[in-house]
């Protein structure tokens, strides 16, 4: 089986991501997350890749959201990114761990102004009586803020999740299609083709 690094496999996946940024509306940058509770129970949801590096693939959330959570009490997680313009998909899974501090804080502070506001307003996946009870929390927010920076909330962070599988998928006629995957092996990986 071929042996590679994961630099390499890094510049296939920023290959076909650039391909969908090039083909796709919107958001190529989106991936399925999915997650599961301490009991095993699935759950997945659209966010999305706010950055790739040799330690992995990298998200943020409100540390109290179902996702948040979940990978709180289970910290293995599985991306899957479709690009339907492209009849491609790339699978990834692997282990998660939560991004330094900084890291955090500095991406929080490139988000719109909007945004980190709606951070602290939003009780993300919480039951709330209304649409308004979100409306009062973002208007008390926005006064809060007013003048000056609008700071992370100790709440909110991001994850990266270190793959130790990454699938390729490229759909072809007659559903013969191809498939690679590369499997971690300590600092190398190793290249296996599937039947589709």
């Amino acid at each position: 089986m071929p042996v590679t690094q994961f630099e390499e496999i890094r510049k296939e996946f920023d290959q076909w991501l650039k391909e969908a940024q090039e083909k796709e509306l919107e958001y190529a940058e989106a991936m399925s997350l999915a997650t599961a509770s301490k009991s095993g129970m699935p759950s997945v949801r659209i966010v999305l890749l706010k950055a790739l590096d040799d330690r992995g693939f990298v998200f943020y959330t409100n540390l109290t959201s179902r996702k948040g959570l979940e990978l709180a009490e289970n910290p293995n997680a599985a991306l899957c990114f479709h690009w339907k313009s492209l009849n491609k998909q790339i699978r990834v899974e692997g282990s998660i761990s939560a991004v330094a501090d900084d890291e955090a804080d500095e991406y929080f502070a490139s988000r719109p102004r909007a945004s980190r506001i709606g951070a602290w307003a939003s009780k993300q996946s919480q039951r709330m009586k209304d649409r308004f009870e979100f409306d009062k929390r973002v208007a008390k927010y926005t006064a809060k803020f007013n003048f000056g920076d609008v700071p992370r909330p100790d709440f909110w962070s991001g994850f990266r999740l270190k793959p130790n599988r990454i699938e390729f998928w490229h759909e072809k006629k007659f559903r013969l299609h191809d498939r690679n995957i590369y499997f971690a092996d300590g600092d190398a990986w190793r290249k296996e083709q599937t039947y589709p």
